[in-house]
């Protein structure tokens, strides 16, 4: 296909998955102090099933890692799984921060270039925070919910936090994020992760973002180990990535260098290539790629 007609495909997908009108939740409940410690929660929009309990779905929305796009463009994403009958909780968490990076490529601001693309440490503080107090938030504002079958997904830088946050059990030891077991989850279900820094960083994905999120080119390698999940396995924690064959933003590259690094460190993971589609029609719920993304997560959690 003409590389032209490619890019014309993917400016369309992300139309038409920011044309959506956020949904805003049922209960949205603080983890912090700071506006960005917040975590929204949609109850399932059907009937549960026998037992009255249904899975949670903890979303971490992507944008780079950048302050421009918060939760609120994913909150459609959280709607539509809600309407299929799970309990979802939206998490917000501190973005980038500064004056602008003139050489980025994502999505540009008003002023022609994008912000730096994440903050070290706040962001990893941030989800590492909402991810220990989950547990009894959603109990006070989802108490259908059963968060013994948990699932945790994100998109693109969002992929990025979901596949760090649930190998967390094996960050370096002085990591101040550590945890002495595995965060109790069913699965993680990755879209379009930013999961391997290494091939990220050769890829220029998102401008550079993944090296700026960890404080530049004379932080990066220090801090690797601390925050690039391809370094971080095995988990033990089962997980699927998902993958638009056609996506321009986080290429199929970086997914399957993730899951090389998995196989030689002895672990499955799934990986789940969609034929023509791109970055964003993952959360769209206009079309079928959302719809797989829902399936792969219910095969974890029921």
């Amino acid at each position: 296909m003409p590389d032209d007609v490619v890019a014309a495909r993917a400016v369309a997908e992300e139309e038409s998955a920011f044309a959506h009108p956020p949904v805003d939740p049922d209960v949205t409940l603080a983890y912090g102090d700071h506006p960005d410690q917040v975590i929204d929660f949609y109850v399932p929009r059907v009937e549960a099933g026998p037992g009255g309990s249904v899975p949670l779905v903890v979303v971490l929305h992507g944008g780079a890692w950048r302050a421009p796009y918060d939760r609120r463009h994913i909150t459609p994403f959280a709607d539509f799984l809600a309407r299929r009958g799970f309990a979802v909780a939206n998490v917000e968490y501190r973005r980038g921060s500064g004056g602008p990076v003139a050489d980025a490529d994502a999505a540009p601001d008003p002023g022609g270039a994008s912000p730096i693309a994440g903050r070290w440490p706040d962001t990893f503080d941030d989800v590492a925070a909402a991810l220990d107090a989950l547990p009894d938030l959603a109990r006070e504002a989802l108490p259908q919910a059963d968060t013994r079958r948990t699932v945790l997904t994100g998109h693109s830088a969002g992929g990025h936090l979901a596949l760090w946050a649930a190998a967390r059990h094996v960050l370096p030891a002085d990591a101040p994020w550590r945890t002495a077991r595995p965060v109790p989850l069913r699965g993680v279900v990755a879209l379009a992760p930013i999961a391997d820094f290494a091939v990220a960083g050769k890829l220029d994905v998102c401008g550079g973002a993944s090296r700026q999120l960890l404080g530049g080119d004379d932080r990066f390698e220090e801090r690797r180990p601390y925050a690039d999940p391809a370094l971080l396995l095995p988990t033990g924690i089962a997980t699927t990535l998902v993958q638009g064959r056609a996506d321009l933003v986080v290429p199929e590259a970086v997914a399957e260098a993730y899951a090389d690094a998995a196989a030689k460190a002895g672990e499955v993971v799934g990986v789940t290539l969609l034929e023509d589609v791109g970055h964003f029609p993952l959360i769209d719920p206009a079309v079928d790629a959302c719809a797989v993304v829902a399936e792969e997560i219910a095969q974890l959690a029921w």
